[in-house]
C-alpha cells in the first residue's frame, strides 16, 4: 500500500518508487485485502509482485522508507553504508511506526491505509 500511495503522490515527478520486504513472499501479488482497500480509495493497481530486499538494491536507493524500526535496523545490517538514507515512513508523523496488517482484519488494513496516507503526504515536500 505504501508503494502505491507514494507513487501516486509523486506522480508527474521523475522519481522511481519501488518496494521490497524483509520477509517477502517473493513473486506473490499484493495481499487481496490491501488491494480491496486501495481500490475502495480510488487507486488503480499495478501488477505488483513481492520481492526481497537485498544489499545491491538498497545501495542503489536514494531514500529508503521503512514501516518499523526493526525494518530500519534490518536493512542497515544488509548494507551499513546506507544508514543516512534510511528513515521511518512515519518520521514526520512523530516518528510513528506503521504496523503490518498482513493476516489481520479489513478494518486494520483500512486503519493502516489512513496512517500510510498521512505518512506519505508528510514526505512529499521533502522528496525531489
Amino acid at each position: 500500500m505504501a508503494e502505491t500511495l507514494l507513487r501516486e503522490g509523486l506522480k508527474g515527478r521523475n522519481i522511481e518508487v519501488s518496494s521490497a520486504g524483509i520477509g517477502a513472499l517473493v513473486g506473490r501479488p499484493m495481499d487481496s485485502t490491501a488491494q480491496e482497500v486501495l481500490r475502495e480509495n480510488g487507486f488503480e493497481l499495478s501488477t505488483h509482485k513481492a520481492r526481497q530486499a537485498d544489499a545491491e538494491m538498497l545501495r542503489k536507493a536514494d531514500l529508503i522508507l521503512t514501516m518499523e524500526e526493526f525494518h530500519s535496523r534490518s536493512v542497515e545490517s544488509m548494507a551499513p553504508e546506507i544508514k543516512g538514507r534510511v528513515f521511518l515512513i512515519g518520521k514526520w508523523v512523530n516518528n510513528r511506526e506503521v504496523p503490518d496488517p498482513y493476516r489481520l482484519s479489513k478494518e486494520m488494513f483500512k486503519e493502516v491505509h489512513i496512517l500510510l496516507a498521512k505518512c506519505v503526504d508528510s514526505w512529499l515536500p521533502y522528496i525531489r
